[in-house]
């Protein structure tokens, strides 16, 4: 089973309902709730999701999506080691830094991004959504 980390945007696309990328995002964690990939997100992302969902839709919808994250999605650490690596990659937004070099330490098969652009630095290889939901029909259309 593919095992991706989802960089915020992705989460945040189904919390604020952003179209037209909402159904996208939505069917990947639909795909994780099948039992058909594995996704994570990072502890930075948690704490921005609810920082936006905040702004956005309220404190009790931002807190409920922090507790739908928190209970189906895996956390991955950011720590010191994290933010080391981060800072030593030659990309120009510490997010994106940090969002790879958890991908990085936690062995991910993939990051998953709508902005694609900010991680081309990065060793992991890097998916849209379109591309992910692609690869997981194939998979499934191959017989597993």
């Amino acid at each position: 089973m593919m095992r991706v980390l989802l960089d915020t945007n992705v989460v945040l696309d189904v919390l604020l309902n952003r179209l037209p990328w909402e159904a996208e995002a939505a069917a990947i964690l639909q795909a994780a709730r099948d039992s058909n990939l594995t996704t994570a997100v990072t502890s930075l992302s948690i704490a921005n999701v609810f920082y936006v969902g905040r702004r956005h839709v309220g404190l009790e919808q931002a807190w409920r999506v922090v507790r739908e994250c928190l209970n189906t999605l895996e956390i991955l650490p950011v720590d010191a080691a994290t933010l080391e690596a981060a800072v030593s990659l030659p990309g120009k937004d510490l997010e994106d830094s940090i969002q790879i070099a958890a991908a990085i330490q936690s062995g991910v098969d993939a990051i998953v991004t709508r902005d694609p652009a900010g991680f081309t630095v990065s060793p992991v290889p890097v998916l849209t959504p379109p591309e992910l939901l692609a690869k997981l029909r194939n998979t499934t259309e191959q017989g597993g």
